[in-house]
């Protein structure tokens, strides 16, 4: 399987994904600041709330058994006695500050369940001697890899409470038959850097967008661009973004609904001069830095096209900052014009039905194709609308949740 993305929103055929579990109902609420939570998670719901998301998923997706929970992959990376070394040696170097490194030969003797029960939520019966907090975080998947044309950027946390959800990705890309396609064409981050993958997007196959945000820093974009730029990557578009919680990464605040239209939140993108950096390879190897008037601008120049900035959250400015906090611009397209989002952000529905496309309801979606295969309508734009009140308190929307692996490379 030759794993692939050179869009957005090309039509998805393979992602990964992790349905919130038992790791949600460990977040003490003293400690939910330090797991990077605003709130805890009631667990029945998200986990009912992520599956009615995935339903859709397998509706559309021409296979649906290409939706691949990244605990499974990991059961299967771990039985390998390779990657378990690997794991266990890097989370060793990675937790100095723990007891781990005394417990090795426990952790590389443990059953892979154990071991991935350690992992996911900080605990196991085989290893009452060692307890970490759990790994809430990791039903957001996107911000653990990306990948970009023919190539896979493994991110580095720029959290201590994320460690061990990175480590777990980097163990599955480096050891599952899966990513054999990438494995060489793996691009890793520097130690002393941090790069998340919600500040990646692929606007084509030829430029990407990296945002330098609270969790991907400028040394880290830096590292990868360079490396980008070596393979089918001409533009690397920088967009410096504030350093806050309430819009972490890129995608929280600008995503792509069609290849011509954009969610975007006014303060930080349409309202807000972005200081906007453009890295280019020109014939003679050599890397450009050119500044930019503006994302918009920027975006419309380098792809020879007319771009439509949807606003999220509408024209009213309470409307718009109340949805980018329940992640109304964080939609996740699965084809061109073919998106789905929480059915909370109704303002932002609204300006996606006043932009011609049809907002339905996930159980309307399901059951207007029940026992029949999906087939898209050629030229028709939808927004599917799913329950989110219980996942959006981790502060992450549809696109947070999910990492494309394979996207069909659109016609243009």
């Amino acid at each position: 399987m030759n794993l692939h993305v050179y869009s957005e929103t090309g039509p998805l055929e393979a992602v990964i994904v992790h349905t919130p579990g038992k790791e949600v109902s460990l977040v003490n609420p003293e400690r939910r600041e330090h797991l990077l939570f605003d709130d805890i998670i009631f667990e029945a719901d998200a986990r009912q709330e992520h599956l009615d998301m995935i339903e859709i998923f397998r509706k559309v997706m021409p296979r649906p058994d290409q939706v691949y929970e990244i605990c499974d992959l990991a059961m299967e990376t771990l039985g390998q006695e390779e990657s378990r070394i690997f794991f266990t040696d890097e989370l060793i170097r990675s937790l100095p500050d723990t007891n781990i490194r005394s417990l090795r030969r426990q952790l590389l003797e443990l059953e892979t369940p154990a071991l991935l029960e350690f992992i996911v939520t900080g605990a196991a019966s085989e290893l009452p001697e060692c307890s970490l907090d759990p790994a809430p975080n990791l039903f957001f998947t996107r911000d653990l890899a990306a990948v970009v044309t023919e190539c896979i950027i493994l991110s580095r946390a720029a959290k201590p409470a994320r460690v061990r959800e990175f480590l777990l990705m980097e163990t599955v890309a480096r050891f599952h038959p899966l990513f054999s396609s990438l494995r060489n064409n793996i691009i890793h981050i520097g130690k002393q850097d941090s790069v998340e993958g919600g500040d990646i997007l692929v606007v084509s196959p030829e430029i990407v967008l990296v945002g330098i945000s609270e969790r991907t820093t400028f040394s880290g974009l830096m590292s990868i661009a360079e490396k980008l730029l070596k393979h089918r990557v001409r533009h690397v578009v920088a967009v410096d973004m504030p350093k806050q919680r309430a819009s972490m990464h890129l995608d929280t605040i600008f995503t792509f609904a069609s290849p011509d239209e954009c969610i975007a939140f006014p303060p930080a993108i349409i309202d807000r001069y972005n200081n906007i950096s453009v890295f280019s390879q020109h014939a003679d190897g050599r890397i450009y830095v050119t500044r930019g008037e503006s994302l918009k601008h920027t975006l419309e120049e380098l792809l020879g096209r007319s771009l439509t900035f949807i606003k999220c959250g509408g024209e009213n400015p309470i409307n718009q900052f109340r949805e980018q906090w329940t992640d109304g611009a964080n939609i996740f397209a699965l084809a061109p014009g073919f998106v789905v989002g929480y059915e909370r952000n109704t303002e932002t529905f609204n300006q996606l039905a006043e932009h011609g496309y049809e907002v339905i309801h996930q159980r309307d979606f399901l059951s207007r194709w029940d026992g029949r295969p999906f087939r898209p309508e050629y030229g028709k734009k939808t927004a599917i609308a799913f329950q989110g009140n219980e996942l959006c308190r981790g502060r992450g929307g549809a696109r947070c949740m999910t990492l494309p692996i394979i996207r069909q490379e659109e016609l243009q």
